[in-house]
């Protein structure tokens, strides 16, 4: 058997783009961007260009039939990665092709960029944008479809002959195709920007790239001050855990709620607090960071509804929390732009639990990621936080998540949209009404794989506070359906 022959990739400088492509750009490859106006094919392909250009490797960008370099340079040059130096240094050349394309067609065009190429010797070479000349060949009359496939395969083969990795960027609409284009691209990335109600959302689909697995499916991107984003829907393997989560407890904060649990969370496990509000989700969560950071485990609180200096302000222990995120103990990430994906909401939380070294993450709530994702990324609102309880949970953190759940005595629900299941553990927080008082009672009510306690307790929020669970509530039946019967016992 002869050996295979390793082809070199080359980063893409685009965040997430490697991950999805199986490692990177194949060198010398012929690419295809595609998508609709406004996706993002530009950004990308400079993006692309720039993180690879330099004086021993030169990068050339014909400019066919679109936007004049001066006038694209004028608003790509706003984006961190545009490096002004590296088109002073001819590490990056602009060149316009425009008049070429209006006096001979294809074949001037062709003839421009052999000459370019050439007397320039570039390693990167981007095409845009050839798609309004191949629609004018194909306007022109049967033999418009054999010039245009001439065209490709002449351009692939002299690009691939002078070692160049190519990318052409190409403006198509959802299900249109050109076989004379797409059979010759190694490489196929679909752009699409979507609306969904009053929001945008940018979705990349690599359709095809030869010679490695790509990540299926679309993924999420974004453009942003740092240019084009992509936020993979599938994370790479989590990190073997070696010891069994149920030899490892980790304290909630509140002894009488780890009793209740069989000795406190199980490390690594997803913990699930329900409940209607003001029943003291967000303190119990505030307790179970402290507690980690007490005893040496940092912590990570994800939120959407508050900044985080409103939410220092307004949570129990907010003095305390200041005094941790100063002391790097504890990091408080907010997460609220328009049309939040879970992936992109996942990544942050990965990196700041890396950054930190964190063991204990609470994210608060579920109810208010819900509600800051765009309306498409709702309709997969389970199967997507399936991925991020896995994903957290196999870099060996405990995570707590609340959810707001509203009160109803003819049914007992442990979570809005049936989520419930996604979680190891289940804490539920209730209000009751007993001897004409309002009061609030807890129970556990699974943890996969243990003994717990199956009492229903008694429990206050404390001035300072944290949660003190009481007793047992016993003489009555019916406390879950609205309607309890009997009278305690003393």
């Amino acid at each position: 058997m002869s050996d295979r022959v390793l082809i070199r990739k080359l980063p893409s400088g685009v965040p997430g783009l490697d991950e999805v492509l199986g490692g990177g750009v194949p060198e010398f490859s012929f690419n295809l961007i595609a998508g609709g106006p406004g996706s993002g094919k530009t950004t990308m392909a400079h993006q692309i260009m720039f993180a690879n250009a330099s004086p021993e490797r030169k990068a050339v960008y014909f400019s066919i039939i679109g936007e004049p370099p001066i006038k694209m340079l004028r608003y790509q040059q706003q984006y961190e990665f545009f490096d002004a130096a590296r088109v002073g240094d001819g590490s990056v050349r602009f060149v316009y092709l425009g008049q070429q394309a209006l006096d001979g067609g294809m074949a001037k065009v062709l003839e421009a960029i052999e000459q370019e190429l050439e007397r320039s010797n570039p390693q990167i070479v981007v095409v845009d944008s050839f798609r309004a000349m191949a629609r004018s060949a194909l306007a022109s009359g049967p033999g418009g479809e054999l010039e245009l496939t001439n065209f490709m395969q002449r351009l692939a083969l002299t690009l691939t002959s002078c070692e160049a990795t190519t990318f052409l960027i190409g403006e198509y609409s959802d299900g249109e195709h050109d076989s004379a284009v797409f059979t010759v691209a190694d490489g196929l990335l679909w752009l699409y920007q979507a609306i969904d109600r009053n929001s945008v959302v940018r979705k990349l689909h690599v359709m095809k790239m030869r010679g490695q697995g790509q990540i299926p499916g679309l993924h999420t991107a974004r453009i942003a001050d740092t240019g084009y984003s992509v936020f993979p829907r599938l994370l790479k393997p989590a990190e073997v855990i070696t010891e069994h989560p149920l030899k490892h407890r980790l304290s909630t904060g509140v002894p009488a709620l780890d009793e209740l649990m069989g000795g406190g969370i199980p490390g690594g496990y997803s913990v699930l607090i329900a409940g209607p509000s003001g029943s003291g989700k967000t303190v119990l969560s505030n307790q179970f960071i402290i507690e980690g950071v007490e005893r040496g485990e940092k912590g990570i609180v994800a939120i959407f509804e508050k900044r985080p200096n409103d939410y220092l302000q307004t949570t129990p222990r907010g003095e305390e929390f200041e005094k941790l995120v100063g002391e790097k103990k504890l990091e408080v990430i907010y997460l609220r732009p328009l049309d939040l994906s879970i992936d992109e909401t996942l990544l942050e939380i990965q990196n700041a639990v890396r950054r930190l070294g964190a063991k204990r993450a609470v994210i608060d709530s579920l109810s208010g990621l819900e509600l800051a994702l765009a309306p498409t990324f709702r309709e997969d609102f389970r199967e997507s936080l399936y991925r991020m309880m896995g994903a957290l949970t196999g870099l060996g953190v405990t995570v707590m998540a609340t959810v707001e759940l509203a009160d109803s005595f003819t049914d007992l629900r442990f979570s809005p949209q049936g989520v419930a299941f996604l979680t190891d553990a289940i804490i539920i927080q209730r209000y009751l009404e007993i001897d004409g008082q309002l009061k609030r009672a807890l129970a556990v009510v699974k943890v996969r794989s243990s003994q717990h306690s199956k009492d229903l307790r008694e429990y206050e929020i404390s001035s300072d506070g944290g949660i003190v669970v009481g007793g047992v509530l016993r003489g009555y039946e019916g406390l879950l359906t609205g309607r309890p019967s009997g009278e305690r016992e003393k």
